[in-house]
């Protein structure tokens, strides 16, 4: 999907998911959000960098309290909205126990805030 779709639907659902879930306990402010091509470009900073197969549609960062949303890999507005429910909640969850669970040797699919997210996304249809 284009970058300026993409932006314009976050703009339409972005302030529905956020008063609709409330604040975080652990930030001062909702996310900022961010669109980039890929999570290659992203962390190298050079435009067109590309890496292995890219699976990643998003993530949250807790430290700059920031989702990213990795454009090209949204294919309707279904799923950016489950893209923004799914890290508007880690936004919500302790970035302590997020980091302290895969040091306890949970991996993405074991993962208790990755379950809860998981299990928040079919809030989707709220915010069509």
């Amino acid at each position: 999907m284009l970058k300026n779709k993409v932006q314009k639907i976050i703009n339409e659902v972005f302030p529905k998911i956020e008063k609709h879930y409330g604040f975080s306990k652990f930030q001062e402010c909702t996310p900022y959000i961010e669109l980039h091509k890929n999570i290659y470009e992203k962390y190298s900073g050079e435009p067109g960098a590309q890496g292995e197969e890219d699976k990643c549609h998003a993530e949250y960062c807790s430290v700059m309290n920031e989702i990213s949303v990795y454009y090209p890999q949204m294919k309707s507005k279904k799923m950016i909205i489950k893209t923004l429910i799914h890290e508007y909640i880690h936004y919500l969850q302790s970035p302590t126990w997020f980091k302290r669970y895969y040091n306890m040797g949970y991996d993405y699919v074991t993962h208790p805030h990755e379950i809860e997210a998981i299990s928040y996304e079919k809030d989707y249809k709220l915010f069509i």
